[in-house]
């Protein structure tokens, strides 16, 4: 069973922030500064490994593993490579300005 505990009188969270030292771990960032006996710090670095991507919660719904993602991508881009690439080239035609410039 376990040992029901309290905060101490002496601990004031009135003013804390949740989150203010949070993350996303899709930029680079420092965790921790180890301090050691023989007075130097280390300091541990943490990065994605190339290649990683992150998925946001709402697309990992649909996608619960590396080769879902995978089979989706693969098909998004047999799509693209049939569509015709001059649609993507087009330049504004001049009837479509608004107002001349001075």
């Amino acid at each position: 069973m376990k040992k029901k505990t309290e905060m101490r009188k002496e601990y004031d969270f009135s003013k804390a922030k949740r989150g203010k030292f949070y993350r996303p771990l899709d930029k680079d960032y420092n965790t921790a500064h180890v301090h050691k006996k023989d007075g130097t710090v280390e300091v541990i670095h943490y990065s994605l490994a190339e290649g990683i991507v992150l998925l946001a919660p709402d697309v990992q719904e649909y996608f619960p593993d590396s080769e879902s993602v995978n089979e989706a991508l693969r098909s998004l881009i047999k799509l693209i490579d049939k569509l015709p690439a001059k649609k993507y080239k087009q330049q504004r035609s001049a009837g479509l300005q608004v107002a001349e410039r001075k």
